[in-house]
């Protein structure tokens, strides 16, 4: 059994490696942690980073904070302050007003907690016909903290921010009133951070016969690539395995919706080893990412992923696009340059990695696909669709933004054709104009 041990700027002086780092960029993770999250792992650092090429290894880049992470007024300011020595009410005062400007609050999600009996069920996500989000209460955190992760106000104390919910039972009777929902995703945090038993509490609820529409349970995760140990070693390790046969053998389908951001992460034995053991279960790997300067942003780097994905029995699912949130002004890749390199990527690959989709934005009115750029009427556009939408008659329909190599997110782009709005935009502004109206009426009830 491997023993987990985690790092941040608390004990990051205990790390294996920490010669390597220097006074300088020590000094740089202390300021930009006290913004954003900061949290690694033995197994993440001794097998993972090159020590020899930071802090240009892509995945010391994916787990330590970066001066570039900021912007150089918010480094600049909190620099300051620190060398000044003043108190921690102030720092803790600017930290939180630079928090505020970083969009913590990406795509409207506070829009998506439904409502079961005047109970606003603040652990519930439901944005998507088909599929509703659970965030357990035990699983607000990670093995280890990604620098990009749009969830980021989940771990700083952002009280408001955060989505949790300790009990199932609002959760089971909101499926039974809602058939349409088939598919529920953990997510969090990681999920796989609780041990199973408490795991268990949640899942075996959902296998029951009164829930007939529940087909999938997904369960988000990046176990896989920062500590495989979990599905091999742990003291619960074989308990889990026999939970995710109890799943399949329910009937229901089990999806572990992997996060894989570099080929690195695919490289040892302990990763390779869980997969198949995972698989043995009966349940399905889908493997996503999104496309993340310094990271993965070259055709080869995706191509070679997709690869080792399907080559463990993994299935390719999402190129999603850094949301807008956190560090995204550092990890952005324009939505042109963006497409470009899934294009290539894709056309160097065989048919059974072409399971993958992207880029893909989870925006505010729903996941929309760069489809490539077009000339229509003389006129230079970007091509995009619909994969999932708040209205599912949105999805799979095509539209058209002017074509713009800067733009690195949906509210950065324009219609084209001279048209004022896209044509989701009015019945979008209906809907949250009539969720405002929903939750007043529920304080008022």
């Amino acid at each position: 059994m491997r023993n987990y041990i985690s790092y941040s700027t608390r004990n990051i002086q205990e790390l294996n490696q920490f010669s390597k780092i220097g006074t300088k960029r020590l000094k740089e993770i202390e300021v930009v942690s006290s913004v954003l999250p900061f949290k690694t792992n033995n197994y993440v650092a001794d097998n993972l980073i090159d020590w020899d090429n930071i802090p240009d290894d892509p995945i010391y880049t994916l787990t330590f904070p970066r001066k570039e992470m900021l912007s150089n007024n918010h480094f600049a300011q909190l620099e300051s302050l620190v060398q000044k020595g003043v108190t921690k009410e102030a720092i803790s005062s600017m930290v939180n007003k630079i928090r505020t400007e970083l969009n913590p609050h990406p795509a409207k999600q506070k829009h998506n907690i439904p409502t079961i009996d005047g109970i606003r069920l603040t652990g519930v996500q439901h944005k998507y016909r088909e599929t509703t989000l659970f965030f357990p209460s035990q699983g607000q955190t990670c093995h280890a903290y990604c620098t990009f992760c749009f969830r980021w106000p989940q771990f700083v104390g952002f009280d408001e921010i955060k989505f949790a919910m300790k009990e199932t039972d609002l959760l089971v009777k909101y499926l039974k009133i809602h058939p349409e929902v088939t598919d529920v995703l953990f997510t969090g945090g990681d999920p796989m951070i609780m041990k199973t038993k408490i795991l268990e509490t949640y899942i075996l609820p959902l296998l029951s016969s009164e829930l007939p529409n529940i087909q999938t349970i997904r369960i988000g995760t990046k176990a896989l690539s920062y500590w495989p140990y979990r599905f091999l070693t742990d003291s619960d390790a074989d308990e889990l395995l026999i939970l995710f046969e109890k799943i399949i053998q329910s009937g229901k389908n089990l999806a572990i919706m992997a996060h894989f951001n570099h080929p690195m992460e695919l490289s040892t034995t302990q990763v390779v080893d869980a997969i198949r053991r995972i698989r043995s279960t009966g349940a399905q790997i889908r493997t996503q990412s999104p496309i993340l300067k310094y990271i993965n942003d070259s055709p080869q780097v995706w191509a070679e992923l997709w690869r080792k994905q399907v080559n463990h029995n993994c299935i390719p699912y999402y190129m999603f696009v850094a949301r807008d949130t956190g560090a995204q002004d550092f990890f952005s890749v324009p939505l042109v340059e963006a497409w470009n390199i899934f294009r290539m990527a894709y056309q160097s690959v065989s048919g059974v990695c072409r399971t993958v989709r992207g880029p893909s934005m989870s925006s505010t009115p729903g996941k929309i696909q760069v489809l490539g750029v077009s000339e229509i009427k003389n006129e230079k556009v970007l091509t995009m669709r619909f994969l999932q939408g708040r209205n599912p008659d949105w999805v799979a329909r095509p539209f058209f933004a002017k074509y713009d190599d800067r733009a690195i997110w949906l509210d950065e782009l324009k219609p084209a054709f001279d048209q004022e709005k896209f044509f989701f935009e009015e019945e979008l502004e209906n809907i949250f104009n009539e969720h405002i109206s929903d939750a007043e009426n529920d304080i008022y009830e």
